[in-house]
């Protein structure tokens, strides 16, 4: 039935497929009985595979079972629930938070929320895809501004300030963006909230736990007050575990909890995962061992190390380090390279990143060691030296 359209895609070399890990822990992934150096992932603090967390998961899986049997605005709202939202909002220092199932689910139920038909979006180009969905389904008139162009921005939020007095008006930004492993410059964007009676709303999914000296995100950051920017971040990434959140004010919270359609209309996290997520914030919150000192040290090794070969970077600032490789081919003999030397890091193509800007994107965690980022360093000079 779809023959010719997958057909097309592999033509392309734009045709995926999923690659089934069998153990994937600390700095390593077991794919089909063979180890690799796992480059590709999120768990930047390595908190999957710690120990209290999963004890956490283990002893809520013996008090509550597993699933949570309904939705949160049924009999979906347990303990657990409650519990994590207090610990979030305490975290990022905001009056409330609300639980949602996945990034994705928490963009696509927060936009519309926010700013449906009548309002006006400020988007960043560069947005990730939930963000980008989220934005289509709000019905809102968008404006999508040039990736961290301010000037520009300023530019649509004055025509919109003197065409469409009285709407409202929403500026969207990542904090990291996800590809490219930049920071969005939000001490402008709350500036220019101000100036144009703008929210703002950032994504900290790739932030929470990475950046700022406590690892709670952009906010922290740039030392910005709260207040009345809308905090999206996810619990699948620095923290390890699953799902996602909004912290804000409360007023935000219970316009979400009665508006968010993915919020109302999913069965709520198991009350399992929720104890894990208190225990990984906990862990991110004290930090023992330093995992975000070791996370930025082993950033900084690779991204060194890569720059010094001449491999085009962008402009990343984070553990989100991009190596341009140009079409969906090059990237791809790239990445079956690295495979072939042990390294997993897959290639990056359309539509993730724009046509003529498809990459292997590594990420660096604190799990690395200084040996196996080496170990990288050293396969990707014999390919810059023999094929790049």
């Amino acid at each position: 039935m779809f023959g010719k359209e997958l057909e097309n895609l592999r033509r392309k070399n734009l045709l995926r497929e999923l690659p089934c890990t069998e153990s994937c822990r600390g700095s390593k992934i077991l794919i089909k009985g063979r180890e690799f150096l796992n480059f590709s992932s999120n768990d930047y603090l390595g908190l999957s595979g710690h120990p209290a967390v999963m004890e956490a998961a283990v002893r809520a899986v013996d008090k509550y079972g597993f699933g949570s049997g309904g939705s949160r605005l049924l009999s979906g709202t347990h303990a657990p629930h409650r519990n994590l939202e207090e610990r979030i909002a305490d975290f990022k220092k905001t009056e409330a938070a609300l639980v949602f199932n996945s990034g994705y689910a928490a963009n696509t139920g927060i936009i519309p929320a926010v700013a449906g038909k009548g309002a006006e979006i400020f988007s960043d180009e560069l947005n990730h895809a939930s963000i980008i969905d989220g934005v289509r389904l709000s019905g809102a008139v968008v404006n999508i501004y040039r990736h961290k162009d301010m000037d520009h921005l300023e530019d649509l939020l004055n025509k919109s300030s003197k065409g469409r007095a009285g709407v409202r008006r929403l500026i969207i930004t990542d904090t990291v963006f996800s590809m490219d492993g930049d920071i969005a410059p939000l001490e402008d964007l709350v500036s220019l909230g101000r100036r144009y009676d703008a929210l703002l709303m950032i994504d900290d999914a790739h932030a929470t736990g990475v950046i700022g000296k406590s690892g709670r995100g952009g906010l922290e950051h740039f030392g910005i007050r709260a207040d009345h920017i809308i905090q999206m971040g996810t619990l699948g990434k620095a923290a390890g575990c699953f799902g996602a959140f909004v912290a804000g004010r409360k007023d935000l919270i219970s316009l979400l909890i009665n508006r968010a359609r993915s919020f109302m209309y999913s069965t709520s996290l198991p009350p399992a995962v929720c104890e894990a997520c208190i225990r990984a914030i906990d862990i991110i919150d004290s930090d023992p061992g330093g995992l975000r000192k070791r996370l930025w040290e082993n950033r900084q090794r690779l991204y060194s190390g890569l720059r010094q070969l001449g491999f085009d970077t962008l402009e990343s600032e984070t553990p989100i380090i991009p190596v341009i490789a140009g079409d969906a081919e090059n990237a791809l003999r790239m990445g079956r390279h690295l495979y072939g030397n042990g390294i997993f890091a897959p290639a990056v193509r359309p539509p993730t990143v724009p046509e003529g800007r498809c990459r292997i994107r590594f990420s660096v965690t604190a799990a690395h060691s200084d040996d196996e980022i080496d170990r990288v360093l050293g396969v990707c000079e014999y390919y810059r030296m023999h094929q790049g």
